[in-house]
């Protein structure tokens, strides 16, 4: 009788086991919660984003990011106010780079280039154009958007019929002023309208020749000296500017006189992953304090990435971007975003930083 009743027994438990085939069959990866909804094995996970580097076909040619499809559009370089009236700007986080040059009377200026895409809703606010901010924009064979122009700047854009678009002469629809913010400093655009100003002017949108940095592994330890931290000094006191280097997320983390450069809009700290110093020569051409900056004939160079210093020069060939040349070799970028530092080579170029 005992026996017939742990046959009965094992029966049932055979029975309810096979009712829950679903949760407890070998053949099952999921289990059940209370909802009756699978939950994902744990075992799954997602693999890490240098793997995902590794795998991808297709690569940002001016950070390195994978891409889903390659990609020949044409970048659009932004004229960005960096007046402290005009900080905190928007949209300079959605920038593949960024140059932070002078401008007349010791102020800077940023040269924030797009072209990987993503959704940046909002960016400014945007100013004019000088001579040698043209350069850089067409260095990246971009597509220059301003607000006005210096006289030279002018002139060059008419004469040359350079592919720009200017809220004040030519492409005003596509611009928008921001009555929180006083003017000048609330001109704002985006990527979508200045496409749409761009092929409403027969800009070309596309070019397969694109000029293209090399870059590492992420899990490249890379070279250099210890440095997690840099401070550079434009002209003016108000314009300091600081990159700290956070070992956990391996980014810069961009400061302005101490405090943290954070998007208006999303209010998120700017980061990088590589911080670049150059040394140029400057030239004051007038009593407004106007400059020719000379960005042909190289110089010297520091690269920080990976909390690391790497000294170098720089050079920039005809049609081509700014490179860092080390031994000969030009020294790769981490994928992610670059930030140039232009500062001038009086009263000599190690006069404007602060490593530590």
């Amino acid at each position: 009788m005992k026996s017939y009743l742990s046959r009965i027994s094992l029966s049932l438990l055979l029975a309810a086991c096979l009712l829950l085939v679903p949760a407890c069959g070998k053949g099952s990866n999921h289990a059940l919660n209370e909802t009756d909804q699978p939950i994902p094995n744990e075992d799954v996970q997602e693999p890490p984003v240098e793997e995902l580097e590794q795998q991808a076909l297709y690569k940002s040619p001016f950070t390195g990011m994978p891409l889903d499809e390659p990609t020949t559009q044409r970048p659009l370089a932004i004229m960005v106010n960096n007046a402290p009236q005009a900080r905190p700007q928007s949209g300079l986080g959605g920038a593949d780079i960024v140059y932070e040059v002078l401008a007349e009377g010791g102020v800077t200026r940023l040269v924030a280039i797009y072209q990987s895409g993503g959704d940046v809703a909002k960016i400014g606010p945007i100013r004019s154009i000088r001579p040698y901010l043209i350069e850089l924009g067409e260095s990246y064979h971009g597509i220059t958007v301003h607000a006005g122009a210096s006289n030279d700047a002018f002139a060059i854009l008419q004469r040359q019929h350079k592919d720009d678009l200017d809220e004040i002469t030519n492409a005003g629809p596509y611009f928008w002023r921001d009555k929180s913010r006083k003017a000048p400093h609330n001109l704002y655009s985006n990527l979508e309208k200045l496409l749409e100003g761009a092929e409403k002017r027969k800009y070309s949108i596309q070019d397969s020749e694109i000029p293209t940095y090399t870059f590492r592994d992420s899990n490249d330890p890379g070279e250099g000296d210890p440095a997690t931290s840099v401070e550079i000094k434009f002209q003016l006191e108000k314009y300091r500017v600081s990159y700290v280097y956070d070992a956990e997320s391996k980014l810069y983390k961009r400061y302005i006189n101490g405090e943290p450069h954070k998007d208006l809009d999303t209010g998120e700290q700017l980061t990088c992953s590589n911080v670049v110093i150059l040394g140029t020569d400057h030239k004051v051409l007038d009593d407004i304090g106007r400059l020719s900056i000379n960005l042909e004939m190289g110089g010297e160079a520091i690269l920080l990435q990976n909390g690391k210093v790497i000294r170098g020069t720089w050079i920039r060939k005809a049609d081509d971007v700014i490179r860092i040349i080390k031994d000969n070799v030009e020294v790769p970028f981490y994928p992610g975003k670059t930030y140039f530092n232009i500062v001038p080579n009086k009263p000599d170029f190690e006069s404007h930083i602060k490593l530590e």
